[in-house]
């Protein structure tokens, strides 16, 4: 029980710092959306080039994130000896991946489509690359359960991200999407400058033996990490190459990419829960009731993103001028996001049979699988259903990974999930959706909410019912 008040602890620090931070972050897309019209395609471009960012930032850190966490929980390993070679793993790619973009910008901004504008790339490059570094030092605050450290550098960037592109936006009027991407490296480098004195205080050693073995571990989860980010992003990258329509292509990138950020809030929890649950999940394998320690994370997770689900899409109506009237087309893609964004959440819970297990290239398997899905989904219904593809490509994706992992992790390395229980809740989660959905249209706003309102509170007092209220009374 002590392990589990440290989780709900932590997430809560993390899941505020990552939900209001997100929350903040999301004043941008209104403000995108309505000073870049959908026509242009300029927020086509923003959604399409951080598809590639978030690509590129998981090939530079190369697994070393969950890496670090397993190595630095060996009682045999020296803590300072494990950050240096993780670190150095991080930095010599960086360098060399500096190297590439600069040397050959011009022919790379041309082959992506943006010939007249490839100081687009070398800004998102310097970003990726501060992104990279910092991902280490940010691993090692989790690690020392600097929960409100870690979150404090976390709403500073988006506090300092909202506050300039308010002002070049809103205020000075600029409307080049190349501030976008200016904006955000200046606030990633001064994130980055509060690290100096972290790295600083790391006593570098080499140990070629430990990095043999940290490589080996972490090429399986490089593998699992892009498998995971072409799930998410490469939608956003093969949108504008398959769509027959090249002028059009943007514009329907675009309003699928504002839509999509909505939806993310099951990304935010994912994210929330994977800071925090990460950490205690290494640590508490060495205990006798890990499983059912996990079982009961999985649970929680399941109640708690259903309840999300519900909430987003019950107050859509209002929600919807989070992005430009002239977006709004795309909202039918949420709740087939929403829904593969859960599919992923539980995907990422049941991963860590694997982990533990030091065969991590299960995972890069699995994955490899989903996005074989997701790919050919993708290149056969764009050309059809524009968008909508996109959205069901990682539905279909997130929800073959997650089967897989599954059905090899119970025969390997068993887990009492309580099946039965996650499935009732889905059920009525499905069904007080379906009611939301029943609502007509003609009714005022405030109805709408009124409705939806009364059912996700019906559902929460399921929820205490049959969860909490019976564990006060045991």
């Amino acid at each position: 029980m002590a392990n589990l008040k440290v989780l709900a602890k932590d997430t809560a620090i993390y899941g505020l710092s990552s939900i209001v931070g997100r929350f903040l972050n999301y004043l941008l897309v209104p403000l995108y959306t309505h000073v870049i019209s959908a026509a242009s395609g300029g927020y086509g471009v923003v959604t399409n080039l951080y598809a590639y960012t978030a690509l590129l930032l998981v090939v530079l850190t190369f697994g070393m994130e969950t890496t670090f966490f397993r190595f630095m929980n060996d009682e045999r390993e020296d803590h300072d000896t494990v950050f240096s070679m993780a670190f150095g793993v991080i930095a010599l790619l960086t360098s060399v991946f500096l190297a590439l973009v600069f040397g050959f910008s011009s022919s790379i901004s041309s082959a992506l489509g943006y010939a007249d504008n490839p100081e687009y790339l070398q800004l998102m490059a310097s970003v990726v690359a501060l992104d990279a570094l910092q991902a280490l030092p940010f691993c090692h605050l989790r690690y020392q359960r600097k929960a409100m450290r870690f979150a404090s550098l976390k709403l500073l960037f988006i506090a300092m991200n909202i506050g300039l592109n308010l002002l070049f936006f809103l205020v000075l009027g600029y409307r080049d999407v190349l501030w976008v991407f200016a904006l955000n490296l200046v606030c990633t480098g001064v994130i980055t400058f509060f690290f100096i004195p972290d790295v600083l205080r790391i006593r570098w050693r080499f140990d070629w033996s430990l990095l043999q073995r940290m490589l080996s571990y972490s090429w399986p989860i490089l593998v699992l990490g892009i498998m995971g980010i072409l799930n998410q992003a490469a939608d956003k990258m093969i949108f504008t190459l398959v769509y027959p329509d090249e002028s059009a292509a943007k514009v329907e990138l675009g309003i699928y990419g504002s839509c999509v950020k909505v939806a993310m809030i099951m990304a935010m929890i994912t994210q929330a829960f994977r800071y925090a649950y990460e950490p205690i999940v290494f640590a508490k394998s060495k205990d006798s009731d890990k499983t059912e320690y996990y079982a009961l994370g999985m649970k929680y997770f399941v109640i708690f993103t259903l309840l999300a689900f519900l909430a987003v899409m019950g107050y859509l109506p209002l929600l919807r001028y989070m992005v430009g009237s002239d977006y709004w087309a795309g909202l039918r893609v949420i709740p087939i996001v929403m829904a593969a964004e859960i599919m992923m959440g539980i995907y990422f819970n049941l991963s860590f049979w694997y982990k533990l297990i030091d065969k991590t290239y299960y995972g890069a398997l699995f994955s490899l699988a989903g996005c074989i899905v997701l790919f050919a989904v993708n290149l056969w219904g764009i050309p059809r259903y524009s968008y909508m593809a996109c959205a069901w490509g990682g539905f279909a994706g997130y929800g073959t990974a997650m089967l897989l992992s599954y059905i090899v992790g119970q025969r390997l390395y068993p887990i009492p999930y309580p099946l039965r229980s996650l499935a009732g809740y889905t059920v009525v989660a499905g069904t007080f959706y379906g009611a939301m959905t029943l609502v007509p249209s003609e009714w005022p706003m405030w109805q709408h909410l009124a409705v939806s309102t009364l059912l996700i509170l019906a559902f929460a007092a399921i929820i205490y019912c049959k969860e909490l209220r019976r564990k006060t009374s045991a």
